[in-house]
């Protein structure tokens, strides 16, 4: 992993939407921007039927928001902006027209498990571990909570949140739903992923539509929520308990 990017590939009526940050997939708001542009442009492609979500490298899906960026936040109103850059992705994949399928070969952490809540189905690896380390470092998964709700139950959500410092393994990720299935390798994951995403892509695509709309039928309402719930964290952000905490990390 060179360079930061994410791209687009369409082959087959399967549109991949791929995204690099050689640390640890970490995403900062150029990313998460870009991550909505494509996400979008993939739904637009009349070529694609079915979409699948994935990040390069091989043991970390997503290390969740970029601590750089946010030890450079200095005021509320730039922090509700990067913590939106979350909320639009989950909102781009929720309003998506074709069905995601998340490719998560490694572990996720914080906004790297709402992406993966806010995928249609989602597929892993063993080493596909999560972990909700916010309250840890002074905020909370505020933004991504009702898409890992959603996906998880209130229950697990809460589990997490509380025992921030804990990563689950992807026994418990599967018990509680965020994962259909998990593989032994990495070559495994592919392979399943494919063929899934061949077989949606030779489906009535009016249907998938269809079924896309029923399954998200309830959760308008998350254009207004989400961006709410960043507010919440931009605020927190700029406490001087996690200034310091992310100092720790940073430095």
């Amino acid at each position: 992993m060179a360079e930061a990017y994410v791209r687009l590939t369409t082959k087959n009526n399967i549109g991949t939407v791929e995204f690099c940050n050689p640390s640890h997939n970490a995403l900062p708001s150029d990313l998460l921007q870009l991550l909505v542009e494509t996400i979008e442009e993939a739904g637009r492609d009349q070529d694609v039927k079915v979409v699948v979500l994935k990040s390069a490298g091989d043991r970390t899906f997503c290390a969740g928001a970029s601590f750089d960026e946010l030890m450079s936040i200095t005021d509320m109103e730039t922090g509700k902006a990067f913590f939106s850059g979350f909320a639009n992705v989950i909102n781009a994949m929720r309003k998506c027209p074709k069905l995601i399928i998340g490719r998560i070969q490694g572990k996720a952490v914080g906004g790297g498990v709402g992406l993966a809540a806010a995928c249609d189905y989602t597929l892993a690896t063993k080493y596909a571990a999560i972990k909700l380390s916010e309250l840890s470092i002074g905020i909370g998964p505020f933004v991504i909570e009702p898409a890992v709700s959603r996906k998880m139950g209130q229950t697990a959500m809460s589990e997490m949140t509380i025992n921030a410092e804990q990563f689950y393994d992807v026994t418990y990720a599967k018990a509680n739903k965020l994962y259909a299935n998990v593989f032994d390798s990495v070559d495994e994951l592919d392979e399943s992923v494919l063929e899934l995403a061949t077989k949606l892509s030779s489906y009535n695509p009016e249907a998938l539509l269809q079924m896309k709309n029923v399954l998200w039928q309830d959760y308008n309402h998350w254009d207004k929520l989400l961006i709410e719930r960043a507010k919440i964290s931009g605020t927190l952000v700029l406490s001087n308990f996690t200034k310091k905490k992310l100092a720790g990390f940073v430095n």
